[in-house]
C-alpha cells in the first residue's frame, strides 16, 4: 500500500500548495470556462519535479529526497511514466534531454532521438505507384518503428552525472509494476478511444483488454510483470541488455513479423545506435536567452523564430484579451512554419541555415510581413542568410499529438527539461517485453521529392526523422530561469511559444500561463480552444481574415521557474500532472 500511499501524498503536496496571485490575473488572459481542475502554483525551496502523472512526479521527488541529483531523479521519472503513461512515452520511443550542469555552469543537450533503420529504403512509406500511404496505414505495425533511443540517453547520462546507484533508481519502479497501478481516467478514455488499433495485435489487446475484449477501465488494477522483468535485466546490465541479447532480438521479432505490416528494423540498428551531445541552439528574446534542442528537433528554432518576430510588436501594451496580439503570434507561427518546413532536419544528413533562420535583421524583415489588423494572405518560406545554395522543397510530414515532458530542478541546481516520446498515443501500437514500441518513422514525409527537389526531412537509412518537441531552459544574465515544455505533436512549438509570451510580457505566474486557452497557427488554420472564454475572440480574428476552428487542443505543459531562494512549479490542468517540490 505504500506506492498508493505516495501517490496520496502527491495530489495533497499539489493541492495544499501556496500561490502567487498576480495582480493583473483576472485581466491578463481569456479565462477559462471549462470544468478542468484548477492547479495551483506550487513552491519550493531545494528542489522540484514537475510531470505528467502524479505517480511519476511522486516517483521522481521520492528519489531527490534520498539524496539523489537530476539526472537520477529523471530516470526513475521516465521509466514510471513508461508504466502508468504508456500511451505518451516509454523504453520502446526517444527523447531530448536539455541539461544545465551546476557543477561546471554549462548548458547542453542530448539527442536520444530513433533512428530509422539501415536497411529503410525512400519508397518506404510508398505504395507500389510511388504514392504516399494512408498515415494510419503507415503507423500501425512494424514499418514505423525506428531505432529506440530512451534507455541509452538514461544510461549515458548517468554514467556520466548520476550519483545514486543505477539499480537503485529502477527497483521503486519494478515495485509498482510487479504490484499494480490504477488505470487513470485519461489512460482509460485514451485505450476505448483507439479500441481498433490496439486490439490488432494480441500482446497489446491482452494487456489493455478484458477478456471479453472490452477495454480496461479506470481504477482497474493493471499489473506489468513483463515490464518488471526487462527493468530487472536493465538495472543488472545497464544499456546493455536492451540493445544487445534477448530484450533486443522481442524487439526485431516484433517488428519485423507484425502481421500485415512488418518493418526493418534489425540487430546492427541497435548495435550502431548512439546518443548525441549537441550544444543547444539559443536565441535572444527581450532579456533572455531561449535555449533548446536543435536539429533534428525544430522546436528551439521556431519557437526562437516566432518570440522574435512577435518582439517586433507592442504585445505587452495590447495584453492577453486583444485580438491583435493573437494575430501577430499567428502570423509569426505560421511564416516560423514555412521556414521549418522548407529547411528543418537532421543536420547530420542535410545543411542546413541553422544560424541564418535565427539572424535578427532576417526576422525583422519576416515580422514586417506581419500587418497588425491583417491576417497574412499567403504565407511562403523565406531566404534566411546561408552559405551553402540548395533548392528544396516544403515537407508534407505529419505529426499526431501525444509525448510527455518532465522537469527536475535538484538541490544542486542541476536542471533537466526532458521532452519524451514514442510519437503517436499507443505508438506502433505493437508491445513486447512489458512495452509499446514507437511509430517515429512516420514523423519522417513520407515523399522525398516534389517537383524535381528534394525534401529536406526525406527519409534516409540512420537518419534521425524531425521532431517538433522543444525542451527548454530559459537563460537570464547566464543563470537558469526556467525550464518549460509540452507534448502536443507540431502544436508544441506553439504551446511552449505562447507560454513564454504570457509570462514575460502580460504578467502571468507560470501556472496562469499554464493555465490560459490556446490559439495556434501553424499552416493557416487558426485552432481556438474550445470550453474556454478565447472563444469569444472568434468573430474579431475572422474578421482579419483567418479560417478558425474551434478544437480541443490538449496541451502537457509543465514548468518551473528558478528564482533566488525559491523555486516555482506549475502543472497543465488539461492532464492529469503535478508538480511537487520540497
Amino acid at each position: 500500500m505504500q506506492w498508493k500511499m505516495k501517490c496520496l501524498t502527491a495530489y495533497l503536496l499539489l493541492t495544499s500548495a501556496s500561490t502567487f496571485a498576480n495582480q493583473a490575473a483576472d485581466s491578463v488572459a481569456p479565462e477559462r470556462s471549462s470544468g478542468l481542475e484548477q492547479k495551483q502554483l506550487v513552491t519550493a525551496k531545494d528542489w522540484m519535479v514537475t510531470a505528467a502523472n502524479p505517480l511519476a512526479t511522486q516517483a521522481g521527488a521520492d528519489i531527490l529526497a534520498q539524496g539523489g541529483n537530476a539526472i537520477d531523479a529523471m530516470v526513475t521519472t521516465q521509466l514510471m511514466l513508461g508504466l502508468v503513461e504508456p500511451q505518451s512515452s516509454g523504453i520502446g520511443g526517444g527523447a531530448f534531454l536539455v541539461y544545465w550542469d551546476a557543477k561546471n555552469q554549462k548548458l547542453t543537450t542530448y539527442d536520444g532521438r530513433e533512428t530509422a533503420p539501415l536497411d529503410a529504403t525512400p519508397r518506404l512509406f510508398q505504395d507500389d505507384n510511388g504514392e504516399p500511404l494512408k498515415f494510419y496505414d503507415a503507423v500501425v505495425g512494424g514499418r514505423s518503428v525506428g531505432t529506440p533511443g530512451t534507455v541509452k540517453l538514461m544510461w549515458d547520462t548517468h554514467q556520466k552525472y548520476g550519483q545514486l546507484e543505477w539499480h537503485k533508481l529502477i527497483e521503486p519502479v519494478i515495485e509498482v509494476a510487479t504490484k499494480g497501478f490504477e488505470i487513470s481516467p485519461r489512460l482509460a478514455t485514451l485505450i476505448e478511444n483507439d479500441a481498433d488499433r490496439l486490439s490488432r495485435f494480441a500482446t497489446t489487446k491482452a494487456y489493455f483488454f478484458n477478456p471479453d475484449g472490452s477495454p480496461k477501465t479506470a481504477g482497474t488494477l493493471l499489473k506489468n510483470p513483463q515490464y518488471a522483468e526487462t527493468l530487472t535485466a536493465i538495472a543488472k546490465q545497464g544499456a546493455k541488455a536492451f540493445y544487445q541479447g534477448a530484450i533486443a532480438d522481442s524487439i526485431i521479432e516484433t517488428v519485423q513479423n507484425a502481421a500485415g505490416n512488418p518493418g526493418v528494423l534489425a540487430q546492427k540498428d541497435f548495435d550502431a545506435y548512439s546518443v548525441k551531445q549537441r550544444e543547444p541552439v539559443c536565441s535572444a528574446y527581450q532579456s533572455y536567452d531561449i535555449c533548446g534542442m536543435g536539429p533534428p528537433s525544430s522546436g528551439a528554432l521556431t519557437v526562437g523564430q516566432i518570440l522574435a518576430m512577435t518582439e517586433q510588436f507592442d504585445l505587452r501594451g495590447w495584453g492577453a484579451n486583444d485580438a491583435r496580439s493573437w494575430q501577430v503570434i499567428a502570423d509569426a507561427s505560421q511564416l516560423a512554419f514555412a521556414d521549418r518546413g522548407m529547411y528543418m532536419a537532421d543536420e547530420d544528413f542535410v545543411p542546413m541555415p541553422t544560424q541564418g533562420l535565427l539572424d535578427k535583421e532576417y526576422l525583422k524583415q519576416r515580422a514586417q510581413l506581419i500587418k497588425p489588423g491583417k491576417a497574412l494572405a499567403t504565407v511562403s518560406a523565406g531566404s534566411p542568410p546561408w552559405n551553402y545554395a540548395q533548392r528544396q522543397s516544403m515537407d508534407e510530414s505529419i505529426e499526431l499529438p501525444s509525448t510527455s515532458h518532465f522537469n527536475v530542478v535538484d538541490k544542486q541546481g542541476n536542471i533537466v527539461s526532458i521532452t519524451t516520446t514514442i510519437e503517436n498515443a499507443f505508438g506502433s501500437r505493437l508491445m513486447t517485453n512489458g512495452f509499446l514500441l514507437n511509430n517515429e518513422l512516420t514523423d519522417f514525409s513520407f515523399r522525398t521529392h516534389k517537383e524535381g527537389k528534394p525534401i529536406a526531412n526525406r527519409l534516409e537509412p540512420g537518419k534521425r526523422p524531425r521532431s517538433s518537441m522543444a525542451p527548454t531552459i530559459i537563460m537570464q544574465d547566464d543563470k537558469p530561469y526556467m525550464a518549460i515544455g509540452s507534448p502536443g505533436g507540431s502544436r508544441i512549438i506553439g504551446y511552449v511559444a505562447q507560454a513564454i509570451i504570457a509570462h514575460t510580457q502580460w504578467g502571468m505566474d507560470i501556472q496562469q500561463a499554464v493555465n490560459q486557452p490556446h490559439l495556434l497557427n501553424r499552416f493557416g488554420t487558426l485552432d481556438i480552444e474550445q470550453g474556454t472564454k478565447a472563444e469569444t475572440l472568434k468573430p474579431e480574428l475572422e474578421e482579419m481574415g483567418f479560417k478558425v476552428n474551434v478544437r480541443d487542443l490538449n496541451s502537457g505543459l509543465h514548468a518551473i521557474l528558478v528564482q533566488e531562494g525559491q523555486l516555482q512549479g506549475a502543472a497543465d490542468p488539461r492532464r492529469e500532472g503535478a508538480a511537487i517540490g520540497k
